[in-house]
């Protein structure tokens, strides 16, 4: 006499899909890797800074326009060094204001799991009142304007930011270009800011994934 087989449980997916990281935490995993991506990759085109700090290619431009041409080929050839210079003058300026930093840090902080990362079929709800996107977009917004214009934040990203190209402007004005080196290559896809660009690019294709999940 043969003995039924005992009956198979089903096996609830609960678990598994509680493993799964939640769709917001993915899209800001993706985003952080493609901006550090893109940072790897900018740094890695920076210049020596031993041929950045050679004493001996400085010296005093004969006419305005001639500080202008060599700023411009400075640029050209020591443009990630000097997005380097500005970025640690701001990164100074926010570490010795940590007030201004702990404000900067809660507005970008706000934009990103309030808006642009907080799904979509899931509206906002603070002390139990729910908030459409567009309400949502203009508390953020009148945040962002009262952050920046409305305390410190603001005045010392811009004197940081002055002060960062100042630097680099002085530099570039007093160090000769003649022993750089530049191939067409690298003149064609240098443009203003352009390290900068390709990371934006990359952000903001990691946000529109964000955005569809």
């Amino acid at each position: 006499m043969s003995t039924a087989a005992p009956a198979v449980l089903p096996i609830s997916s609960a678990q598994s899909v509680e493993s799964q990281p939640p769709p917001a935490t993915s899209a800001a995993l993706s985003l952080l890797y493609h901006l550090n991506d893109s940072i790897r990759n900018g740094l890695s085109q920076r210049r020596p800074w031993a041929e950045l700090a050679d004493r001996s290619a400085f010296s005093k431009p004969e006419s305005f326009s001639e500080a202008l041409l060599r700023v411009r080929k400075n640029y050209t050839y020591f443009r990630v060094n000097y997005l380097s210079v500005i970025g640690l003058t701001l990164a100074f300026s926010l570490l010795t204001h940590p007030f201004s930093l702990l404000l900067l840090f809660g507005l970008l902080s706000s934009w990103i799991f309030l808006y642009l990362f907080r799904p979509a079929d899931q509206p906002l709800v603070l002390f139990g009142r729910s908030f459409s996107d567009r309400e949502t977009l203009g508390i953020l917004i009148v945040f962002s304007v009262f952050v920046v214009f409305l305390t410190s934040v603001g005045s010392l990203l811009i004197s940081a930011l002055m002060v960062g190209v100042g630097l680099v402007c002085a530099h570039g004005a007093f160090r000769a270009p003649e022993d750089l080196f530049l191939d067409e290559q690298e003149q064609a896809s240098t443009g203003f800011l352009s390290f900068l660009g390709g990371a934006a690019s990359n952000t903001a294709n990691a946000a529109a994934i964000a955005a569809r999940v």
